[in-house]
């Protein structure tokens, strides 16, 4: 997909936040996607990769050394802020609330995952509407699929990665089987994506 096609997709929204779910696969996928991202980057972006319980993620450490942005294990009742990447951490479902801060909970893991994809999605979804892109990457379950299809009915836009190049298809299969994404694209077309919401 050319930059006019990916253009087009973005007319009109003013996005505020992105948020991103991947699991078997998704480290090196988002070490393609988000290094190269602005320090002042335009939006919020949350990223939740299943972490095994018990186990402290290291993702935000991962990442801001690779990042120009400042990067954050999101805590319980921060405010998303603007050019800065937050993972969600292990043993908890990261949420949104409607005032754009994060909220934790212990509540039962969701296709056997907690952070749970699906979780965040819908929660983001409802606080931020149309001014939301979720991107769902690599992973061997279906969580994720309800998650953006909650995003496309708020009138968010979806992007699914594509099946044939994502290291574990399944996740974004089940997406697209559930709900047709707005834009299906290679990890460097959603890279490019991301940089364009900066002049969107």
């Amino acid at each position: 997909m050319d930059r006019a096609q990916l253009q087009s997709a973005l007319a009109g929204r003013q996005i505020e936040a992105v948020v991103i779910g991947a699991s078997a696969g998704g480290v090196g996928a988002l070490l393609r996607l988000l290094p190269g991202l602005p320090a002042n980057y335009g939006c919020a972006v949350v990223a939740v990769l299943h972490v095994p319980e018990g186990r402290q993620s290291q993702l935000a450490g991962v990442f801001q050394q690779r990042m120009a942005m400042p990067v954050y294990e999101a805590m319980d009742k921060q405010e998303l802020s603007r050019g800065t990447l937050y993972f969600a951490g292990s043993g908890y479902h990261l949420s949104v609330e409607r005032d754009h801060s994060f909220s934790l909970s212990c509540e039962a893991p969701v296709h056997f995952a907690r952070p749970a994809i699906d979780y965040l999605m819908e929660s983001a979804a409802d606080a931020y509407g149309a001014a939301l892109v979720g991107i769902l990457l690599t992973g061997a379950n279906q969580d994720g699929a309800a998650g953006m299809a909650a995003i496309g009915r708020a009138g968010g836009l979806t992007v699914v990665q594509d099946p044939t190049e994502a290291e574990v298809p399944t996740m974004p299969q089940e997406a697209i089987r559930l709900r047709r994404p707005d834009l299906v694209l290679s990890l460097d077309e959603i890279h490019t994506l991301l940089l364009m919401l900066e002049n969107n």
